[in-house]
């Protein structure tokens, strides 16, 4: 006999990414996020198929230390498929940002492929700040990677700037 199926809370809300750096948007969204629900989760997502710059363990000390001081989000690494994961931990709402019209369409089809996958399990989405609609993981570490690290810290989390400069050959550790 199959264990009865756990329902997921509304309450609880999963952000979903590979955070390959976690952007100040990224943290727009956890800071709003955890304002909208009981518990934030910070999903990072393991995807073999993409080139990142930090390993899973090293995105999820990054975003830990990013999160420290907010008492209901937490960070966890992931494989699979996120409305998999969401359910498998209780959660009720993966939670997206969406920076672009472009992301809105890619958000939508995802949206609606989830809800198929698993109806019990909604997706919130919370708009980007104007500030950080442009900024994305891709944009930072082209900005590091050609030089702009000056400039890192208007894009990233101060903790951030660091780790994305030794990663990009800017910096030796010493």
């Amino acid at each position: 006999m199959n264990p009865p199926k756990q329902t997921p809370s509304p309450r609880v809300a999963v952000f979903t990414g590979t955070f390959d750096p976690l952007t100040l948007g990224h943290l727009d969204v956890i800071k709003r996020g955890r304002l909208l629900f009981d518990k934030l989760i910070v999903g990072i997502g393991i995807n073999p198929s993409k080139q990142l710059m930090f390993s899973v363990e090293e995105r999820v000390a990054l975003a830990r230390q990013v999160v420290a001081g907010f008492d209901n989000v937490a960070v966890e690494a992931f494989e699979g498929l996120a409305v998999q994961y969401v359910r498998s931990i209780g959660a009720g709402v993966i939670l997206r940002g969406v920076r672009t019209l472009s992301d809105m369409e890619y958000e939508f089809a995802m949206s609606l492929t989830n809800q198929r996958l698993d109806p019990g399990v909604e997706t919130v989405f919370l708009m980007a700040d104007g500030e950080y609609s442009h900024v994305s993981s891709s944009l930072i570490r082209q900005i590091a990677t050609f030089g702009g690290c000056e400039s890192l810290g208007l894009f990233v989390p101060e903790i951030c700037v660091q780790p994305i400069l030794e990663k990009s050959g800017h910096i030796n550790r010493s």
